[in-house]
Protein backbone atom coordinates (compact mmCIF):
# COMPACT_ATOMS: atom_id res chain seq x y z
CA UNK A 1 0.00 0.00 0.00
CA UNK A 2 1.03 3.27 -1.10
CA UNK A 3 2.96 5.11 1.23
CA UNK A 4 3.99 5.82 -1.87
CA UNK A 5 0.77 2.27 -0.36
CA UNK A 6 1.67 2.09 1.37
CA UNK A 7 4.99 3.39 6.28
CA UNK A 8 4.21 3.05 2.72
CA UNK A 9 4.47 5.99 4.77
CA UNK A 10 1.99 7.23 7.18
CA UNK A 11 2.57 10.88 7.69
CA UNK A 12 2.03 11.78 10.99
CA UNK A 13 -1.26 14.03 11.14
CA UNK A 14 -2.87 17.53 12.45
CA UNK A 15 -1.20 19.58 15.09
CA UNK A 16 -2.75 19.01 18.65
CA UNK A 17 -3.55 22.95 18.92
CA UNK A 18 -5.19 22.96 15.59
CA UNK A 19 -7.34 19.88 14.93
CA UNK A 20 -7.88 18.30 18.14
CA UNK A 21 -10.53 19.08 20.88
CA UNK A 22 -9.39 20.41 24.21
CA UNK A 23 -9.96 17.14 25.99
CA UNK A 24 -8.14 15.15 23.64
CA UNK A 25 -5.32 17.37 23.64
CA UNK A 26 -5.03 18.49 27.22
CA UNK A 27 -7.91 16.04 29.30
CA UNK A 28 -6.72 13.51 31.55
CA UNK A 29 -6.81 10.29 29.35
CA UNK A 30 -5.94 9.39 26.29
CA UNK A 31 -8.99 7.51 25.15
CA UNK A 32 -12.85 7.63 25.60
CA UNK A 33 -14.52 5.67 28.67
CA UNK A 34 -17.71 6.72 28.92
CA UNK A 35 -20.18 4.01 29.51
CA UNK A 36 -17.64 1.68 29.88
CA UNK A 37 -16.40 1.58 26.49
CA UNK A 38 -12.73 1.62 26.06
CA UNK A 39 -12.14 3.86 22.50
CA UNK A 40 -8.25 3.46 21.98
CA UNK A 41 -6.67 6.54 20.11
CA UNK A 42 -3.88 6.40 17.50
CA UNK A 43 -1.84 8.64 15.18
CA UNK A 44 -3.23 8.75 11.38
CA UNK A 45 -3.19 11.60 8.45
CA UNK A 46 -6.21 13.04 6.72
CA UNK A 47 -7.51 10.00 3.76
CA UNK A 48 -6.98 11.23 0.67
CA UNK A 49 -10.28 9.77 -0.64
CA UNK A 50 -12.95 8.55 0.93
CA UNK A 51 -12.53 5.33 2.16
CA UNK A 52 -13.55 3.11 -1.05
CA UNK A 53 -10.96 0.42 -0.58
CA UNK A 54 -10.21 -0.05 -4.44
CA UNK A 55 -9.85 3.44 -4.22
CA UNK A 56 -7.53 3.76 -1.92
CA UNK A 57 -3.61 3.73 -2.23
CA UNK A 58 -2.50 5.37 1.06
CA UNK A 59 -2.04 5.24 4.38
CA UNK A 60 -4.60 7.48 5.84
CA UNK A 61 -7.20 5.88 4.49
CA UNK A 62 -6.12 2.36 4.57
CA UNK A 63 -5.37 1.94 7.98
CA UNK A 64 -9.28 3.08 8.44
CA UNK A 65 -10.59 0.48 5.33
CA UNK A 66 -8.46 -2.58 6.83
CA UNK A 67 -10.74 -2.55 10.47
CA UNK A 68 -14.12 -1.56 8.56
CA UNK A 69 -13.37 -4.56 5.80
CA UNK A 70 -12.66 -8.24 5.82
CA UNK A 71 -11.70 -10.03 2.83
CA UNK A 72 -11.80 -13.69 1.51
CA UNK A 73 -8.18 -14.08 3.37
CA UNK A 74 -5.85 -12.33 5.95
CA UNK A 75 -2.69 -12.45 7.88
CA UNK A 76 -2.12 -12.51 11.30
CA UNK A 77 1.34 -11.36 13.08
CA UNK A 78 3.53 -14.03 12.23
CA UNK A 79 2.07 -13.58 8.36
CA UNK A 80 -0.10 -17.36 8.33
CA UNK A 81 -2.86 -17.31 6.44
CA UNK A 82 -6.30 -17.69 7.75
CA UNK A 83 -9.41 -18.13 5.62
CA UNK A 84 -12.11 -15.64 6.50
CA UNK A 85 -14.78 -14.71 4.37
CA UNK A 86 -13.50 -18.14 1.84
CA UNK A 87 -14.05 -21.74 3.15
CA UNK A 88 -11.83 -22.33 0.35
CA UNK A 89 -9.43 -21.93 -2.62
CA UNK A 90 -9.20 -24.42 -5.29
CA UNK A 91 -6.79 -23.52 -8.16
CA UNK A 92 -6.45 -25.79 -11.52
CA UNK A 93 -3.11 -27.69 -12.54
CA UNK A 94 -1.74 -24.48 -14.27
CA UNK A 95 -2.76 -21.50 -11.67
CA UNK A 96 -4.87 -20.16 -14.20
CA UNK A 97 -8.43 -20.57 -12.58
CA UNK A 98 -9.33 -20.59 -8.87
CA UNK A 99 -12.80 -21.63 -7.60
CA UNK A 100 -13.34 -19.99 -4.04
CA UNK A 101 -16.27 -21.46 -1.88
CA UNK A 102 -17.96 -18.57 0.14
CA UNK A 103 -18.85 -19.40 4.13
CA UNK A 104 -22.22 -18.67 4.93
CA UNK A 105 -23.74 -16.39 7.53
CA UNK A 106 -21.32 -13.21 7.01
CA UNK A 107 -22.87 -9.88 7.18
CA UNK A 108 -22.12 -6.28 5.89
CA UNK A 109 -22.96 -3.90 9.01
CA UNK A 110 -26.41 -2.95 7.18
CA UNK A 111 -27.09 -6.58 7.47
CA UNK A 112 -27.16 -7.67 3.62
CA UNK A 113 -25.84 -10.56 3.11
CA UNK A 114 -22.04 -11.31 2.20
CA UNK A 115 -22.02 -13.68 -1.24
CA UNK A 116 -19.95 -14.09 -4.15
CA UNK A 117 -21.42 -11.44 -5.91
CA UNK A 118 -20.08 -8.84 -3.23
CA UNK A 119 -16.95 -10.28 -4.70
CA UNK A 120 -17.47 -10.42 -8.22
CA UNK A 121 -18.99 -6.94 -8.74
CA UNK A 122 -16.66 -5.11 -6.50
CA UNK A 123 -13.84 -6.36 -8.46
CA UNK A 124 -15.11 -5.70 -11.33
CA UNK A 125 -16.39 -2.44 -10.63
CA UNK A 126 -12.50 -2.12 -9.35
CA UNK A 127 -11.36 -2.66 -12.68
CA UNK A 128 -13.85 -0.79 -14.84
CA UNK A 129 -11.98 2.71 -16.43
CA UNK A 130 -15.34 4.48 -16.02
CA UNK A 131 -14.76 4.52 -12.38
CA UNK A 132 -11.16 5.52 -12.45
CA UNK A 133 -10.10 3.87 -8.64
CA UNK A 134 -6.64 3.72 -7.84
CA UNK A 135 -6.22 0.81 -7.28
CA UNK A 136 -8.13 -0.39 -11.27
CA UNK A 137 -4.62 -2.48 -11.62
CA UNK A 138 -4.86 -5.21 -9.13
CA UNK A 139 -7.42 -6.69 -11.27
CA UNK A 140 -5.34 -6.83 -14.33
CA UNK A 141 -4.21 -10.26 -13.23
CA UNK A 142 -8.07 -11.69 -13.77
CA UNK A 143 -9.47 -12.59 -17.30
CA UNK A 144 -11.30 -9.78 -19.30
CA UNK A 145 -9.59 -6.39 -17.49
CA UNK A 146 -8.32 -5.12 -20.56
CA UNK A 147 -11.63 -4.72 -22.37
CA UNK A 148 -13.10 -2.98 -19.21
CA UNK A 149 -10.05 -0.52 -19.74
CA UNK A 150 -11.43 0.73 -23.14
CA UNK A 151 -13.45 4.16 -22.37
CA UNK A 152 -16.49 3.05 -24.35
CA UNK A 153 -16.89 0.69 -22.24
CA UNK A 154 -20.56 0.27 -20.58
CA UNK A 155 -20.57 1.81 -16.63
CA UNK A 156 -21.64 -1.79 -15.44
CA UNK A 157 -19.40 -3.65 -17.36
CA UNK A 158 -18.25 -6.86 -15.38
CA UNK A 159 -14.90 -8.84 -15.81
CA UNK A 160 -15.16 -11.67 -18.01
CA UNK A 161 -12.95 -13.74 -15.89
CA UNK A 162 -15.62 -13.78 -13.04
CA UNK A 163 -18.36 -16.26 -12.69
CA UNK A 164 -21.02 -16.15 -10.24
CA UNK A 165 -21.83 -19.81 -9.62
CA UNK A 166 -24.26 -19.52 -6.68
CA UNK A 167 -23.98 -17.35 -3.78
CA UNK A 168 -21.30 -19.58 -2.39
CA UNK A 169 -19.30 -20.26 -5.03
CA UNK A 170 -16.78 -17.65 -7.54
CA UNK A 171 -15.40 -19.11 -10.09
CA UNK A 172 -11.57 -16.89 -10.83
CA UNK A 173 -10.04 -17.57 -14.57
CA UNK A 174 -7.04 -15.33 -14.67
CA UNK A 175 -5.95 -13.48 -17.77
CA UNK A 176 -2.02 -15.28 -17.16
CA UNK A 177 -0.93 -18.24 -14.21
CA UNK A 178 -1.02 -16.95 -11.16
CA UNK A 179 0.61 -19.08 -8.46
CA UNK A 180 0.50 -15.88 -5.98
CA UNK A 181 -3.21 -15.00 -6.49
CA UNK A 182 -4.08 -16.70 -2.89
CA UNK A 183 -2.11 -13.89 -1.18
CA UNK A 184 -2.47 -11.37 -3.31
CA UNK A 185 -6.63 -11.31 -2.76
CA UNK A 186 -5.42 -10.60 1.08
CA UNK A 187 -4.96 -7.04 -0.35
CA UNK A 188 -8.10 -4.41 0.30
CA UNK A 189 -8.93 -3.94 -2.89
CA UNK A 190 -10.29 -7.53 -3.19
CA UNK A 191 -12.66 -6.36 -0.08
CA UNK A 192 -16.65 -7.16 -0.76
CA UNK A 193 -18.70 -4.18 -1.12
CA UNK A 194 -22.93 -4.39 -0.67
CA UNK A 195 -25.41 -2.89 -3.25
CA UNK A 196 -25.74 0.55 -1.69
CA UNK A 197 -22.20 1.29 -2.83
CA UNK A 198 -22.96 1.45 -6.11
CA UNK A 199 -25.54 4.06 -5.73
CA UNK A 200 -22.76 7.05 -5.08
CA UNK A 201 -19.89 5.83 -4.68
CA UNK A 202 -18.30 8.93 -3.07
CA UNK A 203 -20.89 9.29 -0.74
CA UNK A 204 -20.95 5.12 0.49
CA UNK A 205 -17.27 6.39 0.85
CA UNK A 206 -17.96 9.08 3.37
CA UNK A 207 -20.02 6.47 5.50
CA UNK A 208 -18.21 2.90 4.25
CA UNK A 209 -20.50 -0.29 4.98
CA UNK A 210 -18.13 -2.78 5.77
CA UNK A 211 -18.13 -6.18 7.33
CA UNK A 212 -14.77 -6.25 8.98
CA UNK A 213 -13.92 -6.19 12.86
CA UNK A 214 -15.57 -2.61 14.03
CA UNK A 215 -18.29 -0.20 11.79
CA UNK A 216 -17.83 3.88 11.31
CA UNK A 217 -19.19 5.77 14.19
CA UNK A 218 -17.86 8.78 12.95
CA UNK A 219 -15.66 10.90 10.70
CA UNK A 220 -14.63 14.28 11.40
CA UNK A 221 -12.68 15.90 8.52
CA UNK A 222 -9.56 16.89 9.27
CA UNK A 223 -9.37 15.79 12.83
CA UNK A 224 -10.64 12.18 13.48
CA UNK A 225 -12.33 8.87 12.76
CA UNK A 226 -13.97 6.87 15.33
CA UNK A 227 -14.55 3.26 14.66
CA UNK A 228 -16.81 1.25 17.11
CA UNK A 229 -16.55 -2.67 17.56
CA UNK A 230 -19.12 -4.50 14.98
CA UNK A 231 -21.15 -7.41 17.22
CA UNK A 232 -21.25 -9.07 14.02
CA UNK A 233 -17.90 -9.97 13.48
CA UNK A 234 -17.79 -13.55 11.90
CA UNK A 235 -13.78 -13.53 11.40
CA UNK A 236 -10.85 -14.11 13.00
CA UNK A 237 -9.62 -10.45 14.14
CA UNK A 238 -10.05 -10.60 18.05
CA UNK A 239 -11.46 -7.61 19.10
CA UNK A 240 -10.24 -6.94 22.89
CA UNK A 241 -11.54 -3.02 22.86
CA UNK A 242 -14.79 -1.02 22.34
CA UNK A 243 -13.41 0.83 19.57
CA UNK A 244 -10.61 3.22 17.24
CA UNK A 245 -10.04 6.67 17.20
CA UNK A 246 -7.69 7.71 14.49
CA UNK A 247 -6.59 11.29 15.25
CA UNK A 248 -5.66 13.49 12.62
CA UNK A 249 -1.64 15.19 13.19
CA UNK A 250 -0.04 17.33 10.31
CA UNK A 251 2.71 17.29 13.72
CA UNK A 252 4.57 14.24 14.22
CA UNK A 253 6.06 15.69 17.12
CA UNK A 254 2.97 16.96 18.89
CA UNK A 255 1.56 13.22 18.65
CA UNK A 256 4.86 11.88 19.94
CA UNK A 257 4.06 14.57 23.00
CA UNK A 258 0.70 13.56 23.41
CA UNK A 259 1.81 10.26 23.80
CA UNK A 260 3.95 11.30 26.55
CA UNK A 261 1.63 12.96 27.91
CA UNK A 262 -0.91 10.00 28.03
CA UNK A 263 -3.11 11.88 25.46
CA UNK A 264 -2.52 9.33 22.58
CA UNK A 265 -2.57 5.32 23.21
CA UNK A 266 -0.40 4.73 20.32
CA UNK A 267 2.32 6.35 17.85
CA UNK A 268 3.07 3.54 15.08
CA UNK A 269 6.17 5.96 14.08
CA UNK A 270 8.53 7.94 16.14
CA UNK A 271 9.41 11.01 14.64
CA UNK A 272 13.01 11.70 13.59
CA UNK A 273 13.58 14.09 16.76
CA UNK A 274 13.11 10.99 19.15
CA UNK A 275 14.81 8.06 16.89
CA UNK A 276 17.46 8.52 19.60
CA UNK A 277 15.87 8.33 22.99
CA UNK A 278 12.57 6.70 22.49
CA UNK A 279 14.12 2.89 23.17
CA UNK A 280 14.83 4.76 26.89
CA UNK A 281 11.83 7.10 27.68
CA UNK A 282 10.78 5.85 30.43
CA UNK A 283 7.62 7.80 29.87
CA UNK A 284 6.42 5.26 26.93
CA UNK A 285 6.38 1.87 25.69
CA UNK A 286 8.98 1.82 23.36
CA UNK A 287 8.82 -0.57 20.33
CA UNK A 288 11.58 -1.68 17.83
CA UNK A 289 12.18 -4.15 15.28
CA UNK A 290 12.50 -5.18 11.90
CA UNK A 291 9.87 -3.78 9.10
CA UNK A 292 8.41 -4.44 5.89
CA UNK A 293 7.96 -0.36 4.87
CA UNK A 294 10.14 0.28 1.65
CA UNK A 295 11.52 4.09 1.43
CA UNK A 296 12.76 5.61 -1.54
CA UNK A 297 12.55 8.62 -4.29
CA UNK A 298 11.22 8.40 -7.93
CA UNK A 299 12.81 9.98 -10.87
CA UNK A 300 10.04 10.48 -13.53
CA UNK A 301 11.03 9.42 -16.88
CA UNK A 302 9.02 12.27 -18.17
CA UNK A 303 12.06 14.46 -16.76
CA UNK A 304 14.19 15.99 -18.78
CA UNK A 305 17.73 14.27 -19.01
CA UNK A 306 15.94 11.31 -17.12
CA UNK A 307 13.84 9.32 -19.69
CA UNK A 308 14.79 5.46 -19.48
CA UNK A 309 17.60 5.85 -22.30
CA UNK A 310 21.14 5.67 -21.71
CA UNK A 311 21.31 8.59 -20.27
CA UNK A 312 18.86 8.53 -17.83
CA UNK A 313 19.67 5.34 -16.82
CA UNK A 314 23.58 6.72 -15.83
CA UNK A 315 21.94 9.63 -14.14
CA UNK A 316 19.99 7.09 -11.81
CA UNK A 317 23.17 4.90 -11.36
CA UNK A 318 25.19 8.36 -10.18
CA UNK A 319 22.57 9.44 -8.39
CA UNK A 320 22.15 5.83 -6.14
CA UNK A 321 25.93 5.34 -5.46
CA UNK A 322 26.32 8.75 -4.80
CA UNK A 323 24.00 8.09 -1.72
CA UNK A 324 25.95 6.85 1.73
CA UNK A 325 22.92 4.88 2.74
CA UNK A 326 24.54 3.34 5.86
CA UNK A 327 25.96 6.78 7.29
CA UNK A 328 22.25 8.44 6.84
CA UNK A 329 20.52 5.50 8.50
CA UNK A 330 22.99 5.81 11.31
CA UNK A 331 23.71 9.70 11.97
CA UNK A 332 20.10 10.99 11.17
CA UNK A 333 17.68 7.43 12.15
CA UNK A 334 20.07 5.99 15.12
CA UNK A 335 19.72 2.64 12.71
CA UNK A 336 16.41 2.50 13.04
CA UNK A 337 15.66 1.61 9.42
CA UNK A 338 17.54 -1.31 7.48
CA UNK A 339 19.60 -0.04 4.50
CA UNK A 340 18.14 -1.55 1.24
CA UNK A 341 19.69 -4.16 -0.95
CA UNK A 342 17.03 -4.91 -3.07
CA UNK A 343 13.36 -3.51 -3.97
CA UNK A 344 11.40 -5.85 -1.70
CA UNK A 345 12.23 -5.73 2.48
CA UNK A 346 13.44 -8.32 4.87
CA UNK A 347 9.95 -9.67 5.89
CA UNK A 348 9.55 -11.15 2.40
CA UNK A 349 11.08 -15.11 2.15
CA UNK A 350 12.22 -13.73 -1.34
CA UNK A 351 13.96 -10.89 0.01
CA UNK A 352 17.96 -11.17 -0.97
CA UNK A 353 21.64 -9.41 -0.49
CA UNK A 354 23.33 -10.94 -3.28
CA UNK A 355 21.61 -9.72 -6.72
CA UNK A 356 22.92 -8.73 -9.83
CA UNK A 357 23.62 -5.23 -10.29
CA UNK A 358 23.23 -4.97 -6.50
CA UNK A 359 26.81 -2.21 -6.51
CA UNK A 360 23.97 -0.01 -7.78
CA UNK A 361 22.77 0.40 -4.16
CA UNK A 362 26.32 0.75 -2.59
CA UNK A 363 27.80 4.18 -1.67
CA UNK A 364 30.55 4.40 -4.66
CA UNK A 365 31.36 8.01 -5.12
CA UNK A 366 33.97 7.81 -7.71
CA UNK A 367 31.96 5.43 -9.92
CA UNK A 368 29.01 7.95 -9.47
CA UNK A 369 31.44 10.85 -11.26
CA UNK A 370 32.13 8.84 -14.06
CA UNK A 371 29.01 7.66 -14.55
CA UNK A 372 27.47 11.12 -14.13
CA UNK A 373 30.03 12.33 -16.48
CA UNK A 374 28.96 9.88 -19.16
CA UNK A 375 25.52 11.27 -19.22
CA UNK A 376 27.11 14.78 -19.80
CA UNK A 377 28.81 13.81 -22.55
CA UNK A 378 25.44 13.06 -24.41
CA UNK A 379 23.73 15.52 -23.10
CA UNK A 380 25.09 18.01 -20.57
CA UNK A 381 23.24 18.75 -17.35
CA UNK A 382 21.88 22.08 -16.32
CA UNK A 383 19.29 23.16 -13.65
CA UNK A 384 18.70 21.58 -10.05
CA UNK A 385 17.80 18.28 -8.77
CA UNK A 386 14.65 18.51 -6.63
CA UNK A 387 13.28 15.69 -4.39
CA UNK A 388 9.88 16.45 -3.25
CA UNK A 389 8.48 15.27 0.23
CA UNK A 390 5.65 15.66 2.47
CA UNK A 391 6.40 18.26 5.41
CA UNK A 392 4.13 16.44 8.05
CA UNK A 393 5.97 13.20 7.45
CA UNK A 394 9.45 13.84 9.13
CA UNK A 395 11.06 13.62 5.70
CA UNK A 396 13.13 16.64 5.43
CA UNK A 397 16.55 15.37 7.61
CA UNK A 398 17.11 12.34 5.06
CA UNK A 399 16.23 14.54 1.63
CA UNK A 400 18.36 17.02 3.13
CA UNK A 401 20.61 14.22 3.62
CA UNK A 402 20.42 12.99 0.71
CA UNK A 403 20.51 16.10 -1.07
CA UNK A 404 23.83 17.09 0.44
CA UNK A 405 25.88 14.05 -0.35
CA UNK A 406 24.43 14.18 -4.34
CA UNK A 407 25.89 17.97 -4.44
CA UNK A 408 28.88 16.88 -2.42
CA UNK A 409 29.70 13.75 -5.23
CA UNK A 410 27.86 14.76 -8.17
CA UNK A 411 28.75 18.62 -7.91
CA UNK A 412 25.12 19.84 -8.93
CA UNK A 413 22.31 22.00 -7.03
CA UNK A 414 20.43 19.22 -5.01
CA UNK A 415 17.33 20.11 -2.48
CA UNK A 416 14.71 19.51 -1.14
CA UNK A 417 11.56 20.22 -2.23
CA UNK A 418 8.47 20.15 0.15
CA UNK A 419 4.57 19.89 0.44
CA UNK A 420 2.55 21.35 3.79
CA UNK A 421 0.73 17.57 3.37
CA UNK A 422 0.79 14.38 2.32
CA UNK A 423 -2.34 15.02 0.07
CA UNK A 424 -1.07 17.91 -1.02
CA UNK A 425 2.04 15.98 -2.51
CA UNK A 426 0.31 13.19 -3.60
CA UNK A 427 -2.40 14.97 -5.41
CA UNK A 428 0.36 16.39 -7.52
CA UNK A 429 1.99 12.97 -8.10
CA UNK A 430 -1.08 11.20 -9.11
CA UNK A 431 -2.46 13.96 -11.53
CA UNK A 432 0.96 14.08 -12.93
CA UNK A 433 1.37 17.66 -12.22
CA UNK A 434 5.07 17.32 -10.32
CA UNK A 435 7.91 18.14 -12.28
CA UNK A 436 10.40 16.88 -9.80
CA UNK A 437 11.79 13.74 -8.25
CA UNK A 438 9.50 12.63 -5.05
CA UNK A 439 9.65 10.52 -2.29
CA UNK A 440 8.09 7.33 -2.65
CA UNK A 441 6.98 4.10 -0.20
CA UNK A 442 5.50 0.98 0.09
CA UNK A 443 3.87 -0.67 3.23
CA UNK A 444 3.68 -4.64 2.18
CA UNK A 445 -0.01 -5.65 2.07
CA UNK A 446 0.63 -9.36 1.74
CA UNK A 447 3.69 -11.48 2.61
CA UNK A 448 5.16 -11.91 -1.31
CA UNK A 449 8.07 -9.88 -3.15
CA UNK A 450 5.30 -9.79 -6.05
CA UNK A 451 3.42 -6.93 -3.77
CA UNK A 452 5.97 -4.76 -4.64
CA UNK A 453 6.78 -5.32 -7.78
CA UNK A 454 3.65 -5.33 -9.84
CA UNK A 455 1.57 -2.24 -7.95
CA UNK A 456 5.06 -0.12 -8.27
CA UNK A 457 6.91 -1.58 -11.67
CA UNK A 458 4.63 -3.30 -13.65
CA UNK A 459 2.92 -1.28 -16.87
CA UNK A 460 -0.56 -2.15 -15.79
CA UNK A 461 0.20 0.11 -13.23
CA UNK A 462 1.17 2.72 -14.75
CA UNK A 463 -0.90 6.08 -16.02
CA UNK A 464 -2.80 6.14 -13.43
CA UNK A 465 -3.96 3.01 -12.90
CA UNK A 466 -1.68 1.71 -10.25
CA UNK A 467 0.79 2.94 -8.07
CA UNK A 468 3.92 3.10 -10.34
CA UNK A 469 4.00 7.06 -10.28
CA UNK A 470 6.70 6.89 -12.32
CA UNK A 471 5.46 5.17 -15.28
CA UNK A 472 7.87 3.33 -15.51
CA UNK A 473 7.35 0.43 -18.66
CA UNK A 474 9.88 -2.25 -19.54
CA UNK A 475 8.42 -5.29 -21.24
CA UNK A 476 11.36 -7.49 -20.56
CA UNK A 477 10.58 -6.70 -16.62
CA UNK A 478 6.78 -7.80 -17.21
CA UNK A 479 7.30 -10.90 -18.99
CA UNK A 480 10.12 -11.58 -16.35
CA UNK A 481 7.01 -10.93 -13.79
CA UNK A 482 4.79 -13.11 -15.46
CA UNK A 483 6.88 -16.36 -15.80
CA UNK A 484 7.45 -15.83 -11.83
CA UNK A 485 4.14 -15.76 -11.38
CA UNK A 486 3.38 -18.87 -13.77
CA UNK A 487 5.48 -21.05 -11.19
CA UNK A 488 3.48 -23.33 -8.80
CA UNK A 489 6.45 -24.39 -7.72
CA UNK A 490 8.20 -21.91 -4.45
CA UNK A 491 11.53 -22.47 -5.54
CA UNK A 492 11.21 -21.99 -9.21
CA UNK A 493 9.25 -18.89 -8.56
CA UNK A 494 11.47 -17.25 -5.70
CA UNK A 495 14.27 -17.62 -8.49
CA UNK A 496 12.11 -15.84 -11.05
CA UNK A 497 11.14 -13.04 -9.39
CA UNK A 498 15.17 -12.71 -8.48
CA UNK A 499 15.27 -12.38 -12.18
CA UNK A 500 12.56 -10.05 -12.42
CA UNK A 501 14.29 -7.89 -9.68
CA UNK A 502 17.91 -8.03 -11.28
CA UNK A 503 16.08 -6.16 -14.03
CA UNK A 504 14.89 -3.45 -11.60
CA UNK A 505 18.32 -3.25 -10.58
CA UNK A 506 19.64 -2.09 -13.72
CA UNK A 507 16.74 0.22 -14.79
CA UNK A 508 16.16 1.96 -11.19
CA UNK A 509 12.29 3.11 -11.51
CA UNK A 510 12.58 4.17 -7.99
CA UNK A 511 15.93 4.48 -6.05
CA UNK A 512 15.88 2.02 -3.04
CA UNK A 513 16.89 4.21 0.39
CA UNK A 514 16.49 1.69 3.36
CA UNK A 515 13.42 0.07 4.75
CA UNK A 516 11.54 1.08 7.83
CA UNK A 517 11.76 -0.57 10.95
CA UNK A 518 9.17 -0.72 13.57
CA UNK A 519 9.86 2.27 15.68
CA UNK A 520 6.62 3.45 17.95
CA UNK A 521 5.34 4.04 20.95
CA UNK A 522 2.57 3.60 23.32
CA UNK A 523 1.49 4.87 26.46
CA UNK A 524 2.72 3.35 29.46
CA UNK A 525 -1.11 1.94 30.44
CA UNK A 526 -1.69 -0.12 27.20
CA UNK A 527 -1.33 -2.99 26.66
CA UNK A 528 -1.14 -5.86 23.88
CA UNK A 529 0.61 -3.84 21.03
CA UNK A 530 1.51 -6.14 18.25
CA UNK A 531 2.88 -5.30 14.99
CA UNK A 532 2.19 -7.26 11.84
CA UNK A 533 3.92 -7.80 8.79
CA UNK A 534 3.12 -4.75 7.16
CA UNK A 535 4.48 -2.80 10.23
CA UNK A 536 1.66 -1.64 11.36
CA UNK A 537 -0.18 -2.43 15.18
CA UNK A 538 -2.89 -4.53 15.32
CA UNK A 539 -5.45 -2.40 17.06
CA UNK A 540 -7.90 -4.60 17.71
CA UNK A 541 -5.91 -6.29 19.98
CA UNK A 542 -4.99 -3.43 22.20
CA UNK A 543 -6.84 -2.73 25.56
CA UNK A 544 -5.85 -0.45 28.96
Amino acid sequence: MFSTHAKRIAALGAACAMLLTAAACGGSSSSSQSDGQTIISVNNTEPQSPLVPADTNEMGGGKVIRYLFEGLVSYDVKGKQHLEVAKSITPNDDATQYTIKIKDGWKFTNGEAVTAESFAKAWSYAANVKHAMKQASRMSIIKGYDELQDPNVADDAQLSGLEVKDDHTLVVTLDHPDSVFPVQIAHQSFFPLPSVAYKDIKAFGKNPIGNGPYKLKSWNVGKDITVVKNPDYKGSRTVKNDGIEFRVYTDENAAYSDVLSGNLDVLDEVPASAVKTFRSNKSVTAYSQPGSSYQGFVIPERLDHFGFDEEGQLRRQAISMAINRKQIVEKVYSNTKTVATDFTSPLVPEYSKTLKGEENLKYNPTKAKELWKKADAISPWSGSFKIAYNADGGHKQWVDAVSNQLKNTLGIDAQGDAYPTFSDIRERVTDRSISTAFRSGWMLDYPSAEDYMTPLYASASADGHGSNDGDYKNPEFDAALANALSQTDVAKRTEALRTAQEILMQDLPSIPLWCDNVAAVSAQNVKNVQFDYTNMPTYNTITK
